[in-house]
């Protein structure tokens, strides 16, 4: 696979993820590093566009580099095969370099605006609320806490090769933020059509009890 390069300046730093869910059953999680959102530029320098640009990077590259909104960073990727399973567009990457730092300001605890996110062990703890959908576009970019979650679902439990794929909204951030909303429940389907399971944030409320 081709390497591209990417540039840009990161505008969020959010958890990377993976929900499986097994109709009433808790949902299990993978926890498999962090999605760097970049505004990136491309093209010459007369003909610059800017996009927006999802990597990949490992748990390690963040506790390494502590990436927070503002830097300058570049690097290479490979571009992800299967976007059912995978939120960003690059992952495998490498040479990745921090050319240019943010704002001091952002050297902080992550909340709502920016901040540093945090270590998976501190999102496994907290565990998740769902998120309303409109809400994680419009209010959540910035937040490390607001995450997009590629989900898979086993339809199946007796033939697990029967499933699809969906992404899901889902907030790890206090109970308490003024820019939260619910949204409705996740609907998931067992293995015959009328077999629906509504899942209250289940997972959320265990970790509480």
């Amino acid at each position: 696979m081709a390497k591209i390069h990417f540039k840009g300046r990161i505008t969020g730093v959010k958890a990377r993820i993976r929900l499986l869910r097994s109709f009433d059953q808790v949902p299990t999680h993978s926890y498999l590093g962090y999605c760097i959102i970049l505004s990136d530029q491309f093209g010459t320098e007369s003909s610059a566009n800017t996009r927006t640009l999802r990597i990949a990077v490992g748990p390690k590259t963040h506790e390494k580099n502590q990436f927070r909104i503002g830097d300058l960073i570049e690097g290479q990727g490979e571009a992800v095969l299967d976007r059912d399973q995978e939120w960003a567009d690059l992952y495998k990457i490498s040479a990745l370099k921090v050319l240019e730092r943010g704002s001091e300001s952002e050297v902080r605890t992550a909340d709502p605006d920016g901040g540093i996110a945090p270590p998976l062990q501190e999102y496994r703890e907290r565990g998740h609320f769902r998120l309303q959908k409109k809400t994680w576009e419009e209010k959540c970019q910035a937040c490390a806490y607001g995450l997009m979650m590629p989900t898979q679902i086993i339809l199946d439990h007796w033939n697990p090769s029967k499933q699809k794929w969906r992404f899901e909204t889902h907030c790890y951030g206090p109970r308490d933020c003024p820019r939260y909303k619910a949204g409705p429940p996740y609907r998931v389907q067992g293995r015959k059509s009328f077999m629906i399971y509504v899942d209250d944030d289940v997972e959320r409320a265990e970790l509480e009890e």
